[in-house]
């Protein structure tokens, strides 16, 4: 029988499905699914809720409350808007710091970063890179206090007691001679018989000549301060006649137990070694050197007939070489970063290390066969494949460095401390270290997160862009 068109359903007809009616299955499943959604927002909104309150108290409210508070005086009652931040670049202090903070991070991270490449391919090479790397690792289980006093005692500038110094003052006397000196050596008050010169040498009033002999008397040379090869001294003997020689001693003029004459060699007084002795002609010209012995005795061979002054050089009276000053305003911030670079340098070497055992070795072994060298491996394909990884080691040194503080604080001495001030220690000597401004201290530490801030958004990047 045939079928009408009037006993098609519109909708039908249309070619579209009927709406369910209100209560039909699929509408429930809708709304369950909904239900579910709602409640698993629920859910990680509670597990949530306390890390957002932690969030909130130790990050967003203390930013918040230190830009409020860098916008009123050190009493933290007047308004004074912008007058902090203006202050804050007009303290040489703070200029200072800025200058150093800067300096941190051109050199720091770049130099952390390359040492920590290099020695992460090196150990690719040998046998115990473990070991290599644990060892280097080391460092980082060491606190900053602990590391700063460490260098501080590394740096000292008593060779017998900093560590460097100990080793350069080795190396010095080595290659140049252990040299002899008395600082503190000095004529007798009234002597009349030796003048000092503007230079700081020491050189005889009257004038004397081939045959004769000038004894040299000093004082002020402590017991503990003469070398254990002084000997005791004796009065020279007259040179023969025509030898052309002018003999003398140097000695410490000072009788132990008292007595003795002054000028004259006394029993019991020593001779002072390994000095320079000089003969000056009257032209002003030196004309003959001697070294005296360990009696302080010495001779001036070889001198042409006539008048010459017996002289002892500055260098004789001079410190002796006492090491690099490692603590001292030009070196402090050098010295201070290489105790960083230490702490720091296993860091980069366990990360770097990381991306490069996931590298493709069969690139490695393509280029090797097909004739690169090392070098140019290393150049042109290890660290180009590296680069997201060195980039993440740059980026996180940077944002560790801007927040350096401890090192600083520690190692730099009293004196030099504000040669090797950062932002940071800035900020902590003008909020509690004496100058209590906590407005001008809040400023510097907002100054300090906006700089540490694009450094911080830069890492984030990378770290999605890895991820995607």
């Amino acid at each position: 029988m045939p079928v009408t068109s009037s006993a098609v359903p519109p909708a039908q007809a249309r070619g579209t499905a009927p709406h369910p009616p209100h209560g039909a299955p699929g509408s429930s499943g809708a709304a369950a699914v909904r239900r579910s959604v709602r409640r698993r927002r629920r859910i990680a909104a509670i597990f949530l809720l306390p890390a957002l309150l932690l969030l909130g108290a130790l990050v967003a409210y203390p930013i918040v409350f230190s830009v409020v508070r860098s916008m009123y005086d050190a009493s933290g009652n007047t308004f004074v808007g912008a007058g902090n931040y203006t202050a804050m670049f007009q303290d040489p202090a703070t200029l200072r710091a800025i200058r150093n903070s800067a300096i941190w991070v051109v050199f720091a991270p770049a130099l952390l970063t390359g040492l920590g490449l290099v020695l992460a391919v090196l150990t690719e090479k040998i046998r115990w890179k473990t070991a290599f790397k644990l060892l280097m690792f080391m460092p980082m289980a060491i606190s900053f206090l602990a590391a700063g006093i460490i260098f501080r005692l590394t740096y000292e500038q008593d060779p017998q007691r900093g560590v460097l110094n100990a080793v350069a003052v080795g190396i010095h006397d080595q290659f140049e001679g252990q040299s002899a000196s008395f600082p503190t050596a000095k004529a007798r008050l009234g002597d009349k018989h030796l003048t000092k010169g503007h230079d700081g040498s020491y050189r005889t009033t009257h004038r004397t000549g081939p045959g004769h002999i000038a004894n040299l008397g000093l004082v002020g040379v402590a017991p503990k301060d003469m070398p254990p090869t002084a000997r005791p001294a004796a009065p020279a003997a007259k040179s023969p006649a025509g030898s052309g020689e002018v003999r003398g001693v140097v000695y410490l003029d000072f009788t132990p137990g008292g007595g003795g004459t002054t000028g004259a060699v006394d029993r019991g007084e020593r001779g002072l070694p390994k000095l320079t002795v000089e003969a000056v002609d009257s032209h002003g010209k030196v004309a003959a050197t001697a070294t005296t012995g360990p009696d302080g005795s010495y001779r001036l061979p070889h001198l042409a007939p006539g008048s010459y002054a017996v002289q002892l050089p500055a260098k004789d009276f001079a410190a002796p070489y006492g090491g690099v000053p490692w603590l001292g305003p030009a070196l402090i911030t050098p010295a201070i970063i290489g105790a960083y670079m230490w702490i720091w340098t296993g860091f980069a070497l366990v990360l770097i290390g990381a991306g490069l055992s996931s590298m493709p070795r069969d690139v490695l072994e393509a280029a090797r066969m097909d004739g690169a060298n090392e070098w140019q491996v290393f150049r042109r394909i290890t660290v180009p494949l590296l680069g997201p990884v060195l980039g993440v080691v740059f980026v996180t040194m940077v944002i560790n460095v801007m927040k350096v503080f401890d090192l600083v604080y520690i190692i730099a001495p009293g004196p030099v401390q504000q040669d090797a001030n950062v932002l940071a220690l800035q900020m902590w000597l003008v909020s509690f270290g004496g100058g209590n401004n906590q407005g001008l201290g809040s400023a510097l530490g907002v100054l300090l997160l906006l700089l540490v801030v694009p450094a911080m958004a830069l890492n984030i990047r990378r770290f999605r862009r890895s991820q995607s």
